[in-house]
């Protein structure tokens, strides 16, 4: 049971992730990234945020913000219609009630928590600390986010790196990718076989590692980009094509592997029977997206085995079994840094609360030596007046520096 941070009370969190809801509408709160800023945006407007930072995996999306509001119905309420301004009142309910809410000190915990994988789909899998760090960076950069979240972000990047050297928790690592690999193995498809790779992303990225450090050879690559695709095309030794050619794709396929930031299947039952150029031999579908990219219909209607990430959550329940035991050497840990990490946040609050401080002893000691005691200073020769300017100057820096001392100190016996 965590002691509670008064400092930390205005952090939020809103997660949506595989623990509370389905993996397919987890996708619903994803955004595409044409619209992402503009849409964070309006909502850290709208909602009266004033840092944001939002976090999209293949099982999870989550909004990590500091915020004053207490995150009742009317707030969330305003946020989510803020989120979505098509959403009716039904989708917006559905919303919270899909929402795992968290405040203060748990938000700040939660945070922790995910980045060092302890509440992934796969625990001990250290992509999402990467991910974790690239979407606070990307606040931060955006300016949907400043000085505290980069704070945090700092402690959070430490202390999963401890969690990650000091603990068991990633022995024998596995990810989402090795999972679907390990699936697609035990499938003992010919090294021959045809690739489509949709999407040129980190995951579909580390997935084609794995099939070509494992003997395949036969890849075409298809991405909205068509200079990411030629990057991974150039790595596998394949065919790159910008995105809107899939339609046109006519060289068959015996494996997809689709993992795009769409928010719509980019893949229907009628592409899907176009790519399949009259062929009826199974055909191994890999959908890691969140949407998926393939429309679910095409399972129903044709021959097909699919991956998913839904179906590898039995593989996941016992990869955490067998991590159980250093679950609470983690914890452990991370309570550490997040006590360090409180530490570090209020006297970040002292030093933003007494910033004017530097020029309001300035201002009295240019009140002093020019009006309540100018006729005395002009009295003084040269040398002397000097003298009482540098004596001036040496107190001022030692006013500043005193009560940031003090501050710092009461508010530490406090904690």
């Amino acid at each position: 049971m965590y002691c509670r941070f008064f400092a930390l009370k205005e952090f939020r969190v809103i997660a949506f992730t595989h623990r509370n809801t389905s993996l397919d509408q987890v996708g619903r709160y994803h955004l595409e990234d044409e619209s992402r800023l503009a849409r964070l945006e309006h909502l850290k407007v709208i909602a009266g945020i004033s840092e944001l930072v939002y976090l999209s995996t293949c099982n999870r999306v989550e909004f990590i913000f500091l915020s004053s509001f207490k995150l009742d119905t009317p707030f969330l309420n305003s946020f989510f219609t803020a989120f979505n301004p098509n959403w009716n009142n039904s989708e917006i309910e559905k919303a919270i009630s899909q929402a795992q809410l968290f405040s203060g000190n748990e938000a700040v915990s939660h945070v922790f928590h995910v980045a060092a994988s302890l509440d992934s789909l796969i625990v001990g899998e250290r992509e999402i600390l990467t991910q974790v760090r690239t979407s606070f960076e990307q606040a931060i950069q955006d300016k949907l986010a400043g000085d505290t979240m980069r704070v945090l972000l700092r402690k959070v990047v430490e202390s999963s790196k401890d969690v990650y050297t000091k603990t068991a928790i990633s022995r024998n690592p596995v990810s989402v990718v090795s999972l679907a690999y390990r699936q697609l193995r035990e499938l003992n498809i010919d090294k021959n076989a045809r690739f489509l790779i949709i999407g040129a992303g980190q995951t579909n990225t580390n997935l084609s590692k794995y099939l070509q450090k494992h003997g395949f050879k036969n890849f075409t690559v298809f991405n909205r980009s068509l200079e990411r695709a030629q990057e991974l095309a150039s790595m596998l030794k394949g065919n790159a094509y910008a995105l809107s050619e899939l339609g046109n794709y006519s060289s068959g396929f015996d494996v997809i592997v689709a993992c795009t930031a769409a928010s719509e299947y980019l893949i229907n039952p009628d592409l899907y029977a176009h790519l399949l150029q009259s062929e009826t031999d199974n055909k191994v579908i890999i959908d890691l997206a969140i949407p998926y990219d393939v429309h679910p219909e095409i399972y129903g209607k044709f021959n097909t085995t699919p991956i998913l990430v839904e179906t590898l959550k039995q593989a996941a329940e016992e990869n955490l079994a067998l991590r159980q035991d250093a679950l609470l050497d983690c914890k452990t840990l991370i309570l550490e840094h997040i006590f360090q990490f409180d530490e570090m946040f209020r006297g970040r609050q002292i030093e933003r609360r007494m910033k004017e401080v530097p020029q309001k002893i300035r201002e009295i000691h240019e009140t002093a030596v020019n009006k309540v005691f100018a006729r005395e200073m002009e009295a003084l020769d040269p040398a002397s007046r000097a003298t009482v300017e540098k004596m001036l100057s040496y107190l001022e820096k030692k006013y500043i520096s005193v009560p940031m001392k003090l501050a710092k100190e009461i508010l530490l016996e406090q904690n």
